[in-house]
């Protein structure tokens, strides 16, 4: 699967050996950057919430793409081990290397969570839990990315624990459906992405850019390609390339650079997937399993902003999404994503 999208995409080619050589990689060393870039000293810890609660839905709801949570680390350059960035200026020509780790759950329930049995023609419950290991190369305006996640679909993702736990906790209702969930299987995906920065025009003291951005996605969980894009206003743009995200979707990633002072800016986007499968509502791979009729278009649009200050970043961004499946209901899905990134 890492050759079919080494070949899908021509400037990844090589980026198989990333992983393949991943056991191999030398002891930690200094892989600052040249080219212009500039080298962050510190890495970076992120904790990333996405909820349905936030959303435009009087009081929320607890429907569809409901709960996300993640922890990442992002190393800085200099933690870099010194063949993952050998390799990385390889494949890209240059730049600044990045190696992000990461953790995350993502829990899918249907519209209505009272019925022990249900729907057939709604979202099937799903829990996703998976470790995601990332290559983010930065050159000059442009950040790439190839990413490898490996988990698994099903009742040890933990979904119905941390759902019905956490409604335990605050006194609200559990969902009923989860002994319906998705059956258990191993899932690898691999992601690659590029985004530009590409500077427009400054307004007094505030500047303005877009970025645009490409993404592929192969693997058990989602076959997609993607893209979209945002468009910026603010100060301090060059410390960033955008939020990141738990989902797919434009994602700026969690490597970010502290600059001077006070950066901020609010931010518009909008991405376009065409998607092949999806294990979350296509089922499982392998046996029976609960599935609908998915859609093979879909389309997000987002807004937030951002503010980075002494090497901390807090972010907000709310996503508008289109039908994921046919019948889906109560117009368009949206959510919100709640992010602090910091140094230690």
């Amino acid at each position: 699967m890492t050759c079919i999208l080494a070949a899908s995409m021509r400037p990844y080619r090589r980026v198989c050996l990333a992983f393949a050589l991943a056991p191999l990689l030398s002891p930690i060393g200094s892989a600052a950057a040249q080219d212009g870039v500039r080298v962050d000293p510190g890495p970076i810890w992120t904790a990333r919430t996405e909820n349905d609660k936030f959303s435009t839905v009087p009081g929320g709801t607890d429907r569809y793409y409901t709960a996300g949570n993640q922890v990442a680390y992002t190393s800085s350059p200099n933690g870099v081990p010194q063949a993952v960035s050998d390799l990385g200026r390889y494949i890209f020509g240059g730049g600044t290397s990045w190696l992000g780790v990461s953790v995350g759950q993502q829990i899918y329930t249907p519209r209505d969570t009272t019925r022990i049995r249900p729907d057939p023609t709604d979202r099937p419950y799903a829990g996703y839990l998976a470790a995601t290991v990332s290559l983010i190369q930065d050159v000059q305006d442009t950040r790439n990315v190839v990413a490898m996640s490996v988990g698994v679909i099903g009742p040890s993702a933990g979904g119905r624990l941390v759902q019905n736990g956490f409604h335990a906790l605050i006194n609200d209702a559990p969902s009923h459906g989860w002994s319906a969930q998705l059956n258990d299987e191993p899932a690898l995906q691999f992601t690659a992405s590029r985004t530009w920065r590409k500077p427009l025009v400054s307004l007094g003291a505030l500047e303005t850019d877009v970025l645009p951005a490409v993404t592929l996605g192969v693997g058990t969980v989602r076959d997609y390609a993607q893209v979209g894009g945002r468009l910026r206003l603010g100060h301090g743009l060059d410390r960033d390339f955008g939020p990141g995200r738990l989902t797919d979707g434009n994602s700026g990633q969690d490597a970010y650079l502290p600059g001077d002072g006070l950066g901020y800016y609010m931010f518009v986007g909008v991405s376009g997937q065409a998607i092949a499968r999806d294990a979350f509502l296509d089922g499982n791979l392998t046996g029976r399993s609960p599935h609908v009729a998915r859609r093979s278009l879909m389309a997000d649009v987002e807004g937030g902003l951002a503010v980075l200050w002494r090497g901390t970043r807090l972010s907000y961004t709310h996503t508008w999404q289109t039908d994921a499946f046919r019948g889906q209901k109560a117009g368009l899905f949206n959510f919100g994503s709640i992010a602090l990134s910091t140094r230690f």
